[in-house]
């Protein structure tokens, strides 16, 4: 076992820290230390906490959880409960469907007002289903699931207006994507308010002043396409044509519309890179979205800062890209070279921790360049400035780096340094590179 450790030393420039949202990365969670499973959700602000609610695919496509996590600055994000848990039998037992949960605060009744998608396995039943609490990170209480007014109920979200109505945005794969006002109190459909009789999925509503923006994906299965928009000054229409609002072609960045939301003056698109061979493994696409008059346009980042309080972003600082594998650096024990095709050097650094604690080091960074060939999460323990902190790390497929992230306190200057240590007896990912704010 002794061959299989090694250490690594790497030195790099950093001039000053920077929160960074890196979209399609892999986001480690405080309070399980892998990556955040809240897929197909949207964030609701309380109190100026950022909480992101979601599904649960850490074990495949079949219910598990409804998951909740926190954060102050969307970058670094804590898990805090499980809303809804997998039961015995029912709406929510085994090999049950409950997809693209989202929550409105209802000001009436003081409650929070969760609707989500319901179904068997085979997608048969399409029906909508319902559940409630008093906080938002609380437990919810199932109230249990139709087809509203009737009509099938696949891909869903939800909208509150300005004036306080709500509204649920839902997939009726036999008409086409509705516009459903909500009771008063949000716990049922009282009537239709608008059809796109268009096949869609993947609905989020977003206002901008007086004007309503709807976005959507095509039906093409968990595969991603050219999203979606268009424009209404009322809810039940008239509304303008479909257009593009990424770069045609692009596929909306590899990822499918999940939410539009205002973090302070910012709109920010939310979107899912699914995996559909291993969901658990599907990724957060977050960018700035620009809305001008009628026109909404997103563009591609590779990192971007949000300054929330501002109210502003700005793109990403450029980088340093430190290799692994760099003759400046050492290794010992077992540790070696290996090759990797699709690799920057065609090469990375790989037998990192396993039964006996071998170690690789290098300075801070926020990009971490790696490659996992097994099916399931690999882990390291990461040591910044002598702070310990796991960070998992998401399989990754025919020898293409994946990207996970790493958020702590830098030191200006060089004296920054990380040790990934293998966690738990465990091995960690193969080690590339790494990407280096350089301000």
């Amino acid at each position: 076992m002794l061959s299989l450790l090694f250490q690594v030393g790497l030195m790099a420039t950093f001039a000053e820290a920077s929160l960074q949202i890196i979209p399609g990365s892999t986001i480690t969670t405080a309070g399980t230390n892998q990556h955040m499973q809240a897929h197909g959700g949207g964030i609701v602000e309380v109190n100026n906490v950022f909480y992101l609610i979601g599904e649960n695919k850490l074990a495949g496509s079949a219910f598990q959880s409804i998951n909740c996590y926190s954060s102050t600055n969307l970058v670094q994000w804590t898990f805090v409960n499980e809303l809804l848990t997998l039961q015995s039998s029912g709406d929510l037992g085994p090999n049950r469907v409950v997809e693209r949960p989202h929550v409105l605060y209802n000001d009436a009744t003081s409650t929070y007002v969760m609707w989500m998608h319901i179904d068997d396995s085979s997608y048969a039943e399409a029906r909508a289903g319902v559940a409630t609490s008093s906080s938002i990170c609380g437990d919810y209480t199932y109230l249990g699931a139709s087809q509203p007014l009737g009509f099938q109920s696949r891909d869903l979200n939800v909208f509150k207006d300005t004036d306080g109505a709500g509204y649920l945005l839902t997939e009726d794969r036999a008409n086409g994507l509705r516009i459903d006002i909500l009771s008063a109190d949000y716990l049922s459909v009282v009537s239709a308010t608008y059809l796109y009789a268009q096949d869609y999925e993947a609905p989020a509503l977003y206002k901008s002043g007086s004007t309503y923006f709807m976005f959507a994906s095509h039906e093409s299965g968990w595969s991603p396409n050219d999203n979606i928009y268009c424009t209404a000054t009322s809810l039940s229409g008239p509304w303008s044509a479909w257009a593009d609002f990424a770069t045609a072609g692009s596929n909306t960045f590899s990822s499918q519309t999940a939410a539009v939301v205002n973090i302070n003056g910012v709109v920010m698109y939310m979107g899912d890179r699914w995996q559909s061979t291993n969901l658990m493994t599907s990724t957060y696409v977050w960018l700035p979205l620009t809305i001008s008059g009628t026109t909404a346009t997103l563009h591609n980042e590779v990192n971007w800062i949000l300054n929330i309080a501002a109210g502003t972003w700005t793109t990403g600082p450029s980088e340093t890209t430190p290799e692994a594998e760099s003759s400046t650096n050492s290794w010992a024990g077992g540790a070696r070279i290996l090759t990797c095709s699709s690799c920057s050097n065609a090469s990375d650094i790989g037998y990192i921790g396993g039964p006996s604690p071998g170690t690789v080091s290098t300075t801070t960074t926020i990009r971490i360049h790696h490659n996992n060939g097994d099916s399931t999460q690999r882990y390291a323990n990461v040591v910044t400035n002598g702070v310990s902190r796991a960070i998992a790390f998401l399989p990754t497929t025919g020898g293409v780096p994946g990207t996970s992230t790493l958020t702590v306190s830098l030191n200006a200057g060089t004296g920054n340094t990380i040790v990934f240590e293998g966690y738990n007896s465990g091995w960690a990912p193969d080690i590339d590179r790494l990407m280096v704010p350089v301000s």
